[in-house]
C-alpha cells in the first residue's frame, strides 16, 4: 500500500475591489485581494492549509502590497471592509519577486526558468 501525497503553495483570488488613486503610480485602479497559502494534499484532495497571506494588487501598475492579517481575515469572510493605507506593508512592483506562468497560472517566488507545474517557460 502506498500514499500520494504533495506540499504544493495555493493561490485563491478573494472577491473583493476597491477604487484607489493609486499611490504609486498616480493612476485611478482598483485593489484586489488574494491570499496564499501552503497545502497538503493526499490523493490530489488539498486536506490541511497553512502559512496563509493576504496581499493586495493594484490594476493600474501592478503594485503588490502585504495585507494587514486581520484585515485579509475579515474580507476572507466576506466582510466589506475599506483598506487603508496603514493597513498595508513593503511595496514591490510585480514581476520583480513574484514570478507567474503565463499558461497554467501557477506564481512562485522562485527564480525558476520552467514552470513546475506544467513545464513551460516562463
Amino acid at each position: 500500500m502506498f500514499f500520494m501525497m504533495g506540499i504544493n503553495e495555493g493561490r485563491k483570488e478573494l472577491n473583493y475591489h476597491q477604487m484607489i488613486v493609486c499611490n504609486h503610480c498616480g493612476a485611478y485602479g482598483q485593489y484586489q485581494v488574494f491570499m496564499t497559502y501552503m497545502v497538503l494534499s493526499l490523493f490530489f484532495i488539498p486536506c490541511f492549509k497553512w502559512n496563509r497571506q493576504y496581499f493586495v494588487q493594484t490594476t493600474c501598475c501592478n503594485t503588490i502590497y502585504r495585507l494587514n492579517p486581520e484585515i485579509g481575515k475579515r474580507i476572507a469572510k466576506g466582510e466589506n471592509v475599506e483598506i487603508r493605507p496603514e493597513h498595508l506593508q513593503g511595496m514591490e512592483r510585480a514581476g520583480s519577486r513574484i514570478k507567474r506562468c503565463g499558461q497554467c497560472g501557477f506564481a512562485t517566488t522562485e527564480d525558476f526558468e520552467y514552470c513546475p507545474k506544467c513545464g513551460n517557460r516562463f
